[in-house]
Order: C-alpha cells, then sequence, then structure tokens
C-alpha cells in the first residue's frame, strides 16, 4: 500500500512538472508547414506567420531545415532590411533543424545567408514580451473635487455683498481615450514532444525505484 501511494504522488509530481513546462515555454515551428526555405509568396508568407502568433520570452523557435540547403543567421534590423550577413549576432547555424530560445524580449531578426534566400524572402523578424499578459495599463484621472458656491449674508448691508459668489467651475482634465489593450492571438499549439517524452521518461524512472 506504501508503494502504491509512493507511485501515485510521484505520478502527481510528473503532472505537475508536465503542465509547468507547457506553461513555460512553447514551441513554435518557423512557418508551420512551410518549414524554413525560400517562401513561394516572398518575405510576406513570413510576416504573415510571425503576425499570428504570440512570442514570449523562453519561447522557442524552431527552424526545420535540411542541413547544407539553408542556415540560419541572428542579424540587426538594418543587415535584416539589407539582407546582409556583415554584422551578425552569433554564428551561423549550418545544421538543420535546430533550435532557438528566445532569451530576451524585442524584435529579433533573422535571415538565410546561402545564395540570394534572403532576397526571395527567406528572413523573419519576430517581436517577443515579456510575459504572456503584458498589456498596457489603463490611465485615469481622478475628477477634480467642485469648489461649493458661498451663500451670501441675508444681513449684508451693500448690494455689492448681497451679490452672490459664483461658484468655481470643477477642474477636470480633457476626456481621455479609451485604451485598448493589445489583442493577442491565442498560444502556439505546436510543442516539441520529445521534451515532454523525455521529462516522462526520466521522472517514470524515479517512480519506478519506488516500486522496487
Amino acid at each position: 500500500m506504501e508503494k502504491f501511494t509512493s507511485v501515485v504522488a510521484v505520478f502527481g509530481v510528473v503532472v505537475v512538472l508536465l503542465l509547468q513546462c507547457a506553461a513555460a515555454q512553447t514551441v513554435h515551428v518557423v512557418g508551420d508547414s512551410i518549414g524554413w526555405r525560400v517562401p513561394t509568396g516572398g518575405a510576406s508568407a513570413y510576416e504573415t506567420w510571425a503576425a499570428s502568433k504570440q512570442f514570449v520570452v523562453g519561447d522557442i523557435l524552431l527552424f526545420n531545415f535540411a542541413t547544407n540547403e539553408h542556415d540560419v543567421l541572428q542579424v540587426p534590423k538594418e543587415s535584416y532590411d539589407s539582407c546582409s550577413s556583415s554584422n551578425p549576432i552569433g554564428d551561423t547555424i549550418t545544421t538543420g533543424p535546430v533550435n532557438i530560445t528566445l532569451s530576451t524580449a524585442g524584435t529579433h531578426y533573422y535571415i538565410c545567408t546561402i545564395g540570394r534566400h534572403c532576397q526571395s524572402g527567406q528572413k523573419l523578424a519576430v517581436t517577443v514580451s515579456g510575459s504572456p499578459s503584458a498589456v498596457p495599463p489603463t490611465t485615469s484621472t481622478p475628477p477634480a473635487t467642485p469648489t461649493p458656491s458661498t451663500t451670501p449674508s441675508p444681513t449684508s448691508g451693500t448690494p455689492a455683498d448681497c451679490a452672490p459668489t459664483p461658484a468655481s467651475s470643477p477642474t477636470s482634465s480633457p476626456p481621455m481615450g479609451p485604451t485598448t489593450p493589445e489583442t493577442m492571438p491565442p498560444p502556439d499549439s505546436s510543442s516539441s514532444s520529445s521534451v515532454f517524452a523525455s521529462l516522462f521518461i526520466s521522472l517514470l524512472s524515479i517512480a519506478m525505484v519506488f516500486l522496487f
């Protein structure tokens, strides 16, 4: 009975770890079914793909290509626009497929340096946010407290004293337009099954130790 309880506890830990891993990172297969190659639709093919995804720090880009047919190089925006490899960020990756972890927020640029592949549209720009729920906060201005009017004294002796004091207009800021939060597309459902399989096998071996 004690062994059974231990096995149940271990499998509970396995489930929790798998859920945490799934929440922590998403593996995005670049281009989905297109893969990493010269797209028939030009650069717009990867632009459309990237626009449909939400990238956060910790996510992984999976560049699926055949070794020696294509490569991957991260470059600054200027080199991305001109399809130049003269200012690389890191080394050119020539062995595919390859996983690249998005470790920092900001816009990341990648190109293929073989032939005129980049000029033909084989380049990718992704914008990475610091967290999945990074939504700009709504700024509101509290209404100003109106100044109460002064009631004239009925016993004042001069006409000037009898004139009521006009109330001050409430001071308020001009109306602000509504802050529309950025609509985030649902996270990509594609994930690396090998990551979860290796975790599952490792933790299953721990369970076997408890059993035997």
